[in-house]
């Protein structure tokens, strides 16, 4: 569904970044190329799965071999730098124009938030992986208290804040470009400031492919989990057989929830799944709360979280050089950064499709704690559950562990008939997975039909039958891996399509840490008080030639929409065309173009500068429309509604109004604002150092 535009989110001109010609429906080279690939992945799957299987493995051990070290420190420099933006000054910028608002309240964007990052697998692992960890950990004893307290804090490790900032860092990243600069809402458009306007070309095409294959194979892992655990449940209480046909039974039935679920869109059905995904998963721990050990399982709560925060820094660049259980690693840590790189593409372009208007502090604090907090409370809760109960569940306890262990899809249903009400609370667990299931296949299907698709704006959504195509073809890859070794292949499959990946987010990290530099480059240049700056006595409350009486006439004025036009066509239009006629004159590329300002039936008038490759300069005047004040409420001519005529720069509202300026004064502004633009052009392409001695 697209987005329609509203005076927060239109804008009235195009940065002249974005590629010239964009057409409705989908990219040729990228649709068919990433269709094929997959297609052919799914087929020779089901065909040839003993050959399939074996091919990734021998990849996969090369992989391990050569690139274990490499996704720990991806995995720390990722999550360093989006702490340091966050922190940073640049943390106040807004992901969308200044004046944009958020699109979704905070409750309905943090479910969202979680809801696109987190899949049945939390469910699967926050038993499963405990267990595992505590019987057979890494290093040292298995059975013993720091093993307890360590199984806890590999598995937050493994879902914690490492992989949520890769998440931000995507998001982030696609949303600045997106909103900030009016370029597509794409992988592609975040690699901009390293390779120009060859994104928009093969290159582009093959980030994009990347992107892709890395999103539909850690949807798939994801996927191929959900449906081995919910055979699991359904077996424990209906008595369902476990095998690949009742698996590819409840793919399909997901497939076509979760097709119903995105052709709605993201305001209706991706929106509500959300909100009823998180009060049910809620309720469920809350269930475990009450009935279980509740001291205990507060008190392990806060300990956890002790834990966590401790050792998070040591742990994320262990590489255990010396202890070396390749296994281990393999199964656990190697696999985890994998899944979280092939998820980054379309977690982070989900978030971005859901954050305009919120600052990249909002936005990385959001992503970074929301989730984080949920999760810590399932896994405390469920992990510390399953613990206690292997710990003095006696004979009963330790058949529970190995089976979790050895059988992960069986432990939390497992867990829950030690419960009471347990044909209700497994039944509960089932549906909430399958709510889990269709939230991550929906938002995978809308993600993956925008990669491949050619958009007018940034808030559109590929068409229905593509969305359609990606939730059946996920389905399908999905079904081929687990006819091709089960679970063991998709977790490989994974590990394969996250390496490539990964150099891509590398790239990405250092486009936006090149953009954001200039940006702040540009608001220095932006508080440079320049000589006979009428926008520096607007500050002060002066107008240049206007005397008091004017300037008293201004403030107490609140003109309707009658007003507002004549004004804009008397006095604005005029001046922009005066401006742009006098700077043709001198050789530069101008143009005036107007578009609708929201919906005031007014148009937004811009006057734009062409500068070459570098940035052009944007100088839009929006009428907007504001409830009348009171005290001027009685007087007998006056409307219940006003309009300010702002001044718009590419980043958004400069917050004065420019209503009643003479034609003179109003270019004498354009002028100011142009000069600011050329200074910071000039900073933008001097040595740092003589930037700062200018400034000076």
């Amino acid at each position: 569904m697209s987005i329609p535009a509203t005076t927060e989110t239109a804008t009235a001109s195009e940065d002249n970044h974005t590629p010239r010609k964009r057409h409705a429906g989908i990219n040729p080279p990228v649709f068919i190329g990433s269709a094929v690939l997959i297609l052919v992945v799914a087929l020779a799957a089901i065909i040839w799965p003993t050959t399939t299987e074996e091919s990734i493995g021998v990849v996969v051990a090369w992989i391990a071999d050569w690139f274990g070290a490499y996704y720990f420190l991806v995995a720390a420099a990722f999550l360093v730098f989006v702490i340091g933006v966050a922190l940073s000054r640049t943390g106040r910028i807004k992901l969308g124009p200044e004046q944009a608002k958020p699109q979704f309240g905070l409750l309905t964007w943090s479910a969202m938030l979680f809801a696109a990052g987190i899949g049945t697998d939390l469910m699967f692992f926050s038993v499963a992986e405990p267990a595992t960890q505590y019987l057979a950990p890494p290093v040292g004893d298995g059975g013993t208290v720091e093993a307890a307290r360590m199984a806890i804090v590999w598995t937050l490790f493994h879902y914690g804040l490492v992989g949520w900032g890769m998440y931000a860092l995507m998001g982030m990243a696609i949303a600045y470009f997106a909103y900030r600069r009016n370029m597509p809402l794409s992988i592609r458009s975040a690699l901009h400031p390293l390779f120009g306007d060859r994104v928009w070309g093969r290159l582009g095409d093959v980030i994009d492919v990347a992107a892709v294959l890395g999103t539909i194979f850690g949807l798939a892992t994801t996927l191929g989990i959900g449906v081995e655990m919910l055979n699991r449940g359904l077996a424990e209480l209906l008595g369902v057989p476990i095998g690949v046909g009742v698996q590819a039974a409840l793919l399909g039935l997901a497939v076509v929830m979760a097709t119903l679920s995105v052709v709605s869109g993201v305001q209706r059905g991706v929106r509500r799944l959300s909100e009823l995904n998180v009060v049910l998963a809620l309720l469920l721990v809350l269930f475990l709360v009450v009935t279980g050990s509740t001291t205990f399982l507060f008190d392990a709560l806060v300990m956890n979280l002790g834990d966590y925060l401790t050792r998070l820094p040591g742990m994320t660049l262990d590489t255990f050089a010396f202890e070396a259980p390749t296994e281990w690693l393999n199964a656990w840590t190697l696999f985890f950064w994998a899944w979280w790189v092939a998820w980054a593409p379309f977690v982070g372009l989900f978030l971005a499709r859901i954050s305009r208007g919120r600052t990249i502090r909002q936005f990385v604090v959001g992503v970074l704690t929301v989730p984080f907090l949920f999760i810590l409370l399932w896994v405390s809760v469920f992990g510390n559950s399953a613990l206690e109960l292997i710990r003095n569940g006696g004979a009963e306890g330790a058949a529970f562990g190995e089976a979790a262990m050895n059988d992960p899809a069986v432990g939390i249903f497992a867990l829950l008939e030690r419960f009471p009400a347990a044909p209700l609370t497994i039944g509960l667990a089932i549906f909430v997975g399958l709510l889990f299931y269709v939230t991550s296949a929906d938002s995978g299907a809308l993600v993956l039909s925008t990669l491949t698709s050619r958009l007018h704006r940034a808030g559109d959504d590929g068409p229905i039958w593509l969305r359609i195509f990606w939730a059946a073809t996920t389905g399908l890859l999905t079904l081929g891996m687990l006819v091709a070794g089960g679970i063991a292949t998709l977790q490989s499959g994974t590990i394969i399509m996250g390496l490539p990946f990964s150099l891509v987010m590398f790239g990405v990290m250092f486009a936006l840490y090149k953009a954001l530099r200039t940006e702040g480059r540009k608001l220095d240049t932006l508080r440079v008080a320049l000589p006979n700056s009428l926008s520096g006595r607007i500050q002060q409350g002066g107008v240049q030639g206007a005397g008091w009486r004017q300037r008293l006439a201004r403030l107490v004025s609140f003109p309707g929409r009658r007003q507002t036009l004549r004004f804009l066509d008397q006095t604005v239009r005029p001046a922009l065309n005066e401006v742009s006629a006098e700077l043709a004159e001198q050789g530069i590329t101008t143009s005036c173009s107007e578009a609708p300002a929201g919906d005031t039936g007014l148009p937004a008038l811009t006057l734009t500068v062409e500068h070459g490759d570098e940035a052009p300069f944007a100088y839009t005047l929006w009428p907007q429309a504001h409830p009348t004040p009171t005290f001027r409420m009685n007087t007998s001519d006056q409307d219940d509604t006003y309009f300010r005529v702002e001044v718009l720069l590419t980043e958004g509202t400069q917050g004065y109004d420019v209503t009643g300026y003479a034609k003179e004064q109003l270019i004498a502004d354009v002028l100011d604002q142009y000069e600011r633009h050329l200074l910071f052009l000039h900073a933008s392409s001097t040595p740092t150092h003589e930037t700062e001695q200018i400034e000076a």
